[in-house]
């Protein structure tokens, strides 16, 4: 009650993790510079990976080589900055890279 007497907002702790959330999403998230490194193509790749395609899958789904799949992978892994595979979706949802299922 002395936050609202002094004029300050009160919101129940239950709604706060929500908001940030809400907020978080709405909010625009810089793409660092080195996300520009990628072609269209590792693109493609990288939004397969997210889903959780595998080398095969992918390379069925884009009409292309396993081992070129492997190719796009690695560089993106070393594009994006990251070590495996789950780093590079949980940085791709980090940045905005990957649509929310």
């Amino acid at each position: 009650m002395h936050s609202l007497h002094e004029g300050r907002g009160l919101i129940d702790p239950k709604v706060t993790g929500r908001l940030i959330v809400r907020f978080a999403r709405l909010s625009p998230r810089p793409v660092p510079s080195h996300v520009d490194q990628l072609t269209p193509r590792a693109h493609e790749v990288l939004a397969h990976v997210v889903r959780g395609l595998s080398n095969g899958e992918i390379a069925t789904a884009l009409t292309i080589e396993e081992g070129t799949v492997k190719t796009h992978v690695a560089r993106i892994l070393t594009k994006l900055g990251v070590r495996t595979r789950v780093h590079a979706v949980i940085y791709a949802y980090e940045q905005g890279l990957a649509a929310d299922r």
